[in-house]
């Protein structure tokens, strides 16, 4: 169906209303299966699934086959809602367990309580949940499905206006970027609506790139109609007739579910010619992105649209000015599009209503890392990082201590255990060094080195960068450099300070955040955990027990009862010993790999 007026628009709303009324009285049983759910096994759960209704000859029985809701940390995991049961989540399942469980619904009509998920507990309760909302509520590759939830109602409705109070609404919601450094979205859609030009453009950046990171991935897996209508509305607000998704080609499903998207959004007559009978066009095309971290950068980005390598090039000109093709550019993230039908549709005063002093709205969080219920989080700015990390996070595994939140991926810093009261927004991270980002969030415990932290992260701001200029050419192998040399026990205490002088060299006159935030890291760690640096050099330990070179395995003559698993997985044939007798660790011939510890059952192996 083509959707040539408001009017038609409203009768396909009143047909997909009907068609799901019509389906109230049967049993919904729901797979969810985005990348994340793949990878633990949803393929085995749905196909046991459909044997069972099969089996059952379930015809009053829908299987749908859903993004993540982004309770990763229960994969995978199905929910089932049956006319009078509640509707239930059922987590950890396999093949079998997925079977037991729609047996007990559809012949005995009973909730099997040991797979059943908890809803009131506060991963799901205590989150606000909207751009993640229709996560996991809608069959991502059915249009009608968005549609039904109010989709594509806001774009409908910034048509019947001007693109102008399009645009001062959202700059009333007062909406930042939600990818970097949190730019206001009006004033930099405001820029390219004025800029000179007739053909300007919208860029959705969806290359994902930071270690931890996958909120875009499950959004757009999950929904992807919300950013074509984002996008749609903000071409609008801009006087824009063409959009690109920037994606990661290392999304396949997002990828395929976005190009399905999109051919579903052009056949109804969301994106095309005369949108609504109007005199807007738009239309949007898909372009993947080869996995250059650099490329997350906008102009790095831009000139990889243009089929060019993907350098970042100086600025002003800012791409609202002179971007894509030399023409007036907006470019905005996916949690960045996907707020935009929100604000239209319930208005800037229901969006703004909740968030921090400086910064509204809701944020979604990537929760990963040592911590017990990964997943994406999404709560109003200027929560704490102890409400995420200890109530809805559910605290760190094996009752080890928390250390530090690292936050904003290579760029960001780590916020350590005496900031945890303090809010998360993109003014009060900064007051310790940090940034928000794209909204990684990667826990670290006790058993965490913070010296080896910053060096991963340093490292692969080094593999990533372009090279083009001469501070990250240089400068970010040199910091690599002292990093290492600190962490293999060789470092010197003058070497601090040479880093420290190095990191702001680097920072101050590099072309592109890249180079200006790479040292984030490496500050914060030394600015919070100087203690361990200084361990490193005058100790020659590494407090944690991770650095290879400052560390020896041994074996507990008290605890070993010479099982012999540890010498069976050692890949060095370091082992030795009888059965049932103590074993011991020949020192020469240690990789330090710590496999050995890994299958220890009883604790026998110490590191010190």
């Amino acid at each position: 169906m083509h959707i040539h007026t408001f009017e038609d628009f409203s009768l396909l709303r009143e047909k997909i209303s009907e068609s799901k009324t019509a389906d109230l009285g049967k049993t919904r049983i729901i797979v969810y299966g985005s990348t994340c759910g793949l990878a633990s096994g949803a393929h085995k759960v749905l196909e046991a699934v459909r044997e069972e209704i099969k089996a059952c000859n379930g015809d009053q029985a829908l299987v749908l086959e859903h993004g993540c809701m982004g309770c990763c940390f229960i994969e995978p995991y199905i929910s089932i809602s049956q006319e009078g049961l509640d509707f239930t989540v059922y987590g950890y399942l396999d093949g079998e367990k997925a079977g037991e469980v729609v047996r007990s619904h559809l012949q005995k009509g009973e909730i099997l309580e040991k797979y059943t998920v908890d809803l009131t507990m506060p991963f799901f309760a205590a989150q606000v949940r909207r751009v993640t909302e229709l996560l996991g509520e809608i069959d991502p590759l059915r249009i009608d499905d968005y549609i039904a939830h109010d989709g594509y109602t806001a774009l409908a409705m910034a048509l019947k206006t001007d693109g102008k109070d399009v645009l001062e609404e959202v700059k009333a919601a007062g909406l930042r970027g939600r990818g970097g450094a949190g730019f206001p979205t009006g004033k930099k859609w405001e820029f390219a609506r004025t800029a000179a030009g007739e053909q300007k453009y919208i860029v959705c950046n969806a290359d994902e790139g930071d270690p931890g990171a996958y909120m875009n991935r499950a959004e757009l897996e999950g929904n992807p109609h919300a950013v074509l209508e984002g996008m749609a509305i903000a071409g609008y607000a801009i006087g824009a007739s063409r959009g690109y998704i920037y994606v990661r080609a290392e999304y396949p499903l997002a990828v395929e579910t976005l190009k399905q998207a999109i051919a579903q959004a052009r056949e109804y007559g969301f994106l095309g010619s005369n949108i609504f009978g109007s005199s807007f066009d738009f239309d949007v095309e898909l372009f993947l992105g080869s996995g250059a971290f650099v490329c997350g950068e906008e102009t790095a980005l831009l000139a990889s649209l243009e089929q060019k390598r993907g350098n970042p090039r100086t600025r002003p000109p800012f791409p609202a000015i002179a971007g894509l093709f030399g023409k007036p550019t907006v470019i905005n993230n996916v949690g960045t599009l996907f707020n935009v039908p929100l604000i239209i549709r319930k208005g800037a005063k229901w969006w703004s209503s909740v968030g921090s002093e400086t910064t509204n709205g809701t944020k979604v969080f990537c929760l990963t890392g040592k911590i017990r219920n990964s997943g994406l989080v999404e709560v109003p700015m200027g929560t704490s990082m102890r409400e995420i990390v200890f109530a809805i996070g559910g605290g760190i595994p094996a009752e080890k201590e928390f250390k530090a939140a690292q936050l904003g991926g290579p760029s960001g810093g780590f916020v350590p255990n005496e900031h945890l009261d303090l809010p998360i927004d993109y003014e009060s991270l900064q007051t310790i060094g940090s940034i928000m980002g794209s909204g990684g969030m990667v826990i670290l415990d006790e058993d965490s080195c913070m010296v080896d932290a910053a060096k991963f992260f340093l490292q692969f701001d080094r593999d990533e960068s372009c090279g083009q200029c001469l501070p990250c050419r240089r400068g970010l192998p040199l910091m690599v450099n002292y990093l290492e040399k600190i962490s293999d026990g060789k470092g010197e205490m003058a070497d601090l300070e040479a880093l420290v002088n190095l990191a702001d060299s680097v920072k101050k006159t590099s072309l592109c955040a890249l180079g200006q935030t790479a040292a984030n890291p490496t500050l914060s760690t030394l600015r919070f955990f100087r203690d361990e640096y200084e361990a490193h050099i005058l100790d020659r330990k590494c407090p944690a027990g991770v650095c290879r070179p400052l560390i020896q395995f041994s074996i507990s003559e008290k605890k070993c009862v010479g099982c012999g698993l540890c010498k069976k997985i050692c890949p060095e044939n370091a082992i030795v010993g009888e059965i049932k007798k103590a074993h011991r660790i020949i020192p020469g011939k240690c990789l330090k790999c710590g496999l050995c510890k890994d299958v220890c059952k009883f604790d026998a192996i110490t590191v010190r």
